[in-house]
């Protein structure tokens, strides 16, 4: 018997107050439903002299809220400013506080300012901002378009980003799930970042928007997601970028929670510029604290007048191997390859890795000429590995350097919290080709995305080193 479609009217916990008259923002519907007739660009109401921004309408979407920053200060009704201590999460250095220093409107932009001073022994003291909608503006489903202009400099680290209103629903971090929308770094300036974290093991989905030229911190940019029951759909300046549609959350050896949770539940917006931490690194003498500053033009969130909750998982899809049976691609390196993330392989530096990786006479040759200060600082990897549970495969490849040294391999999971399905194996290179062969069985849940990592950073050698005829196979 067909399954009847299931058609819902999604009902948003949209927490305004009664009295908007007077704020610089607008709201669609104040019951927070998303089945109002399609919506007109609806004009906020501004007290003063201010300029009122005519806020645009998108086909297919109703208005829910925006604000367009429009007023003197930060509407109250529509957001907090969170108070949190240096450390709180991540190893960031700042303290985030509610000082009109740190967030404040300005020329019709929110500004979240990241301000360097000294405690009192004279150590370098960090404060900055953070605002959220929490209880005030949560929703379900939608488009959020967030206009905003990132600060460059090392240790910096703005981000827009959502988070569920219970998080006791699906359980703690990472489990009730989170959406971000975008996180740059400050020396990677040209790179936005697009985030969903999820499950138990903590998981996660990512996908990379490089800026053709320039500086994302030269101008402002629209970031957008579009959130579906069954799908998230990321965006810079209205270029789709990424798209997933495949996450699971539960209790590590329980049962999964029925897709599509944790995604199923109201989140909400906010926004913060931290300094250093765990992924960006700390500042350093070339931070320029004078312009550390997240602008942020204007935040809407839109709804569609219905969405279809009645989604099932999609199907896991495995790339296929070769017709030899290997799971690596140009594993003999007949082929040229960009190694630049557009094709098989990748070579990626981090954390003061510097060198250079090419392809000749079916080889890999990869040059250092700094080691960096992690394992992965040097590194050439192969990603979208199809793993299977219960499945033994076995990892061959030959190895030289210039001189000898060592060399660290594995074969890991960036959407399983970096889990190692092939533990990090140290060996040692010698100046003769020599064949390594390693044996591993997947016992974790399906993955379509594990990776090999060839890891030659902090070893404490900076010698070339050559690799072939790397094979990745299902033991029978």
């Amino acid at each position: 018997m067909k399954a009847r479609k299931h058609i819902a009217t999604i009902m948003t916990s949209i927490l305004l107050s009664a009295a908007l008259s007077g704020c610089n923002s607008a709201v669609s519907n104040s019951e927070g439903s998303a089945s109002a007739a399609p919506g007109p660009s609806v004009q906020p109401s501004v007290a003063g002299e201010q300029s009122v921004t005519q806020t645009p309408s998108i086909d297919g979407y109703n208005l829910l809220w925006s604000d367009e920053f429009d007023g003197n200060t930060l509407n109250p009704d529509l957001w907090n400013v969170e108070l949190r201590q240096p450390g709180w999460t991540n190893e960031e250095l700042q303290e985030y506080t509610d000082s009109a220093d740190n967030v404040f409107v300005r020329d019709g932009d929110l500004v979240i300012k990241a301000i360097k001073t000294e405690d009192e022994n004279g150590n370098p003291y960090y404060t900055s901002g953070k605002v959220t909608g929490f209880g005030k503006t949560d929703f379900m489903y939608g488009k959020v378009v967030v206009r905003a202009k990132v600060p460059e400099g090392q240790g910096l680290w703005p981000a827009v980003w959502m988070m569920p209103t219970d998080e006791r629903l699906y359980g703690s971090w990472p489990k009730c799930g989170e959406i971000d929308i975008m996180e740059v770094l400050g020396n990677q300036p040209n790179i936005a970042y697009g985030t969903i974290h999820y499950g138990n093991p903590h998981a996660q989905q990512q996908g990379i928007y490089t800026l053709a030229s320039g500086s994302l911190a030269d101008d402002f940019h629209d970031y957008s997601v579009e959130w579906e029951p069954d799908e998230i759909r990321y965006y810079v300046d209205d270029e789709l970028y990424y798209t997933v549609n495949d996450w699971f959350t539960g209790e590590e050896g329980g049962d999964d929670v029925p897709y599509p949770a944790p995604f199923n539940q109201n989140f909400y917006v906010q926004m913060n510029l931290a300094v250093g931490g765990t992924w960006p690194g700390n500042p350093d003498a070339t931070t320029d604290f004078d312009n550390a500053e997240l602008q942020i033009d204007y935040v809407r969130v839109y709804q569609k007048p219905e969405y279809d909750t009645n989604v099932t998982k999609p199907p896991m899809v495995f790339r296929d191997p070769t017709e030899d049976g290997n799971l690596i691609y140009n594993g003999d390196f007949s082929e040229q390859d960009s190694l630049d993330g557009t094709s098989n392989w990748n070579f990626l530096l981090f954390e003061g890795g510097e060198g250079s990786a090419r392809i000749s006479d079916n080889e890999m040759v990869i040059d250092s000429t700094s080691e960096g200060t992690e394992q992965y600082s040097v590194q050439l990897v192969q990603p979208d590995l199809p793993m299977e549970k219960g499945k033994t495969y076995r990892l061959t490849f030959d190895a030289c350097a210039a001189e000898d040294r060592k060399m660290i391999v594995c074969v890991s999971a960036p959407k399983m919290d970096w889990i190692r399905y092939l533990p990090d194996t140290s060996l040692d290179l010698t100046t003769d080709y020599q064949t390594y062969s390693y044996d591993f069985t997947m016992n974790d849940r399906d993955d379509n995305a594990g990776r090999l990592e060839f890891n030659m950073g902090a070893q404490g050698s900076t010698a070339q080193i050559k690799i072939k005829n790397v094979r990745i196979e299902v033991v029978e």
